[in-house]
């Protein structure tokens, strides 16, 4: 079993959307233009919250966001023949680890 964290497009970039949260927390970041600043983004993130799961990063032309409805947070299991045995409800109020934890039981 193994756990990742996909990184995707930015939820609220400084020349779209900024929340206040962000400017109090300094995670202000505008989107980014190139791979480069989106994986400098991301590797931000990743040393900001002390992530222990490895992260993975969606390319720029956010596919992995598109084929998984990532935005906002959503948690996914994936089985072993690599298809979706679970796809919670928009986090983080969405998420219901019970939910989660019978599928994993199944899947494992």
């Amino acid at each position: 079993m193994a756990f990742y964290i996909v990184y995707i497009q930015e939820a609220h970039p400084s020349d779209i959307w900024q929340m206040a949260a962000n400017v109090r927390q300094n995670v202000v970041f505008a989107s980014p233009k190139n791979s480069e600043a989106r994986t400098d983004i991301a590797s931000a993130c990743v040393r900001n919250l002390h992530l222990k799961i490895p992260a993975l990063l969606d390319p720029l032309d956010n596919r992995t966001e598109r084929a998984y409805s990532g935005w906002p947070d959503r948690l996914y299991v994936i089985d072993r023949d690599g298809r979706v045995a679970y796809k919670s409800k928009p986090g983080p109020f969405g998420f219901h680890p019970a939910e989660m934890e019978q599928v994993f039981s199944k899947v494992l």
